[in-house]
């Protein structure tokens, strides 16, 4: 997708990438829906993000007056663009999940033209912005960020899902400043390996860019990239074209700038490595080894869970109210949803 500040609808895109779980009882639900949601459960307010599929909204709940997030695709552009099996992946996935740094997935329901998956509202806006507005983080900022993606991985990990496509445009802030990861587009149950080409070209692992079998030691690579694009401001294989940016990374050369911390380059040698049999997290340990180099030694990781840890940066929003300062403006269009009559692509999405 053309990059936009907008992390809900970023799967399936390029370099491009919204909802704090509202410690809400699950929304009303009208009689006549059967327990699945219709259009008419929300206010449509205002585009938060939209890409090549279609856009996430910001949303009212006409029964608690609570705020998500609806992210809408259009069924057409996910066929042509051959991400059928990506998009229900997706749904099952955010199903699946339950974790504090996770987004939360309240359902789905469709129309005859359009998916809807309802979903948190996050309100901090993206990582990606604010690493752009702060052009680059602090040791104990970057720290902050990294460790609570680290247990979001480990998590994840521990259900066998591949998440597939960690970078800063898919992290998003609550209100609190703690991450929420979003966008499930390429996340993948897998108990042994894949082969799927997909994710952002600065944050692929090179045995993807090598079409050979990967596993979660994929994820694991991103976190060294995300972690070098923190602490320096750019990716470390960026190049003009995809195609520059995949040769540097099967030649594998970084270059730390002299400011990182030494503990900081040790840890990103050992993930951002070719060789799966020395990658951190990738080894018998697992997660483990990566949340005991000494770069995290003064992280209380089960602190950090419970977040019972002071934030290093609280968005300047008013919660509750469905601030949106922190998101882009877009322009808005006419919207055909709630399209009944026939539906020529219903087969493809039977569990929506």
């Amino acid at each position: 997708m053309e990059h936009q500040n907008n992390a809900y609808m970023a799967a399936h895109e390029s370099r491009s990438g919204l909802g704090d779980r509202q410690r809400s009882l699950l929304p009303q639900r009208s009689a006549i829906s059967k327990g699945k949601y219709t259009l008419h459960d929300f206010q449509i307010l205002r585009t938060l993000g939209t890409g090549s599929f279609g856009r996430v909204h910001l949303v009212r709940s006409v029964h608690n007056g609570r705020y998500y997030a609806i992210k809408v695709l259009k069924k057409h552009q996910v066929i042509k663009m051959k991400q059928i099996e990506h998009t229900n992946d997706e749904r099952r996935m955010l199903k699946l999940v339950d974790h504090p740094f996770l987004i939360r997935m309240w359902g789905t329901f469709q129309d005859s033209r359009n998916l809807f998956m309802v979903m948190d509202y996050i309100e901090g806006g993206e990582l990606f912005s604010l690493l752009r507005k702060s052009q680059r983080f602090p040791n104990p900022v970057a720290k902050f960020f990294a460790a609570e993606v680290i247990l979001a991985l480990e998590y994840l990990h521990a259900h066998d899902i591949i998440y597939r496509d960690l970078k800063p445009e898919n992290i998003l802030l609550d209100r609190n400043g703690h991450i929420k990861i979003t966008d499930f587009g390429f996340a993948k149950e897998v108990d042994t390996v894949t082969w799927t080409l997909c994710g952002t070209p600065d944050y692929i692992a090179p045995e993807v860019i090598a079409t050979k079998p990967y596993n979660k030691s994929v994820d694991w690579w991103s976190l060294g990239i995300l972690i070098f694009e923190m602490l320096a401001g750019y990716t470390p294989f960026y190049d003009t074209t995809p195609m520059k940016t995949y040769e540097k990374i099967l030649q594998g050369k970084v270059t730390y700038p002299p400011f990182f911390h030494p503990d900081v380059v040790d840890l990103l040698i050992r993930l951002i490595t070719s060789d799966l049999t020395r990658r951190l997290g990738n080894l018998q340990s697992g997660a483990q080894d990566v949340k005991s180099h000494p770069w995290f030694s003064e992280v209380i990781w089960e602190k950090l869970l419970a977040k019972d840890i002071e934030t290093p940066y609280e968005p300047p929003i008013t919660a509750g109210v469905g601030d949106s300062s922190l998101f882009d403006q877009y322009p808005e269009e006419h919207l055909d949803y709630g399209c009944q009559g026939e539906d020529p692509y219903g087969q493809y999405f039977l569990e929506f």
